[in-house]
């Protein structure tokens, strides 16, 4: 093994754990069960659009979630196969929604095997408060 890898200008030498998400694992590509979803996010206008590339799976074994601004994405399929008998992949993804995101008002759309998961998204407005200045707790003595 050389020890030096090429990397973009500025960027440190040993990457980070968002890079070897993005990058995948190439040894663990080569079993079916774990390969990853293709994902594309995107804030286009007031709305947050994710799509997912989940080719031979039903809408049916498709599960959506949206709890404390994250949505999740699971999905299943199964293959049978005849020397081995019944195989099932799992495939998953998270990602958190963006400041005023409206899940609520969430849809899903599926069609040839691509999701995709439109949330609207109203302009998050600062809040502003006035908070109270208090005094110092005096002791008294005994």
């Amino acid at each position: 093994m050389s020890g030096t890898t090429d990397r973009l200008p500025g960027r440190p030498e040993l990457s980070d754990l968002s890079d070897w998400l993005e990058a995948g694992f190439p040894d663990l590509d080569a079993i079916p069960a774990t390969q990853g979803i293709h994902v594309e996010e995107r804030l286009v206008d007031d709305r947050f659009v994710l799509q997912a590339e989940l080719p031979g799976i039903d809408a049916a074994e498709i599960e959506i979630t949206v709890a404390e601004g994250c949505l999740t994405l699971r999905a299943e399929r199964s293959d049978e196969t005849t020397d081995q008998g019944l195989a099932v992949f799992h495939y998953g993804h998270f990602t958190p929604l963006p400041p005023g995101a409206r899940s609520d008002e969430a849809t899903a759309d599926y069609g040839q095997g691509v999701l995709t998961i439109t949330v609207p998204v109203q302009e998050a407005k600062p809040t502003m408060g006035i908070m109270p200045v208090r005094e110092p707790l005096s002791v008294s003595a005994h």
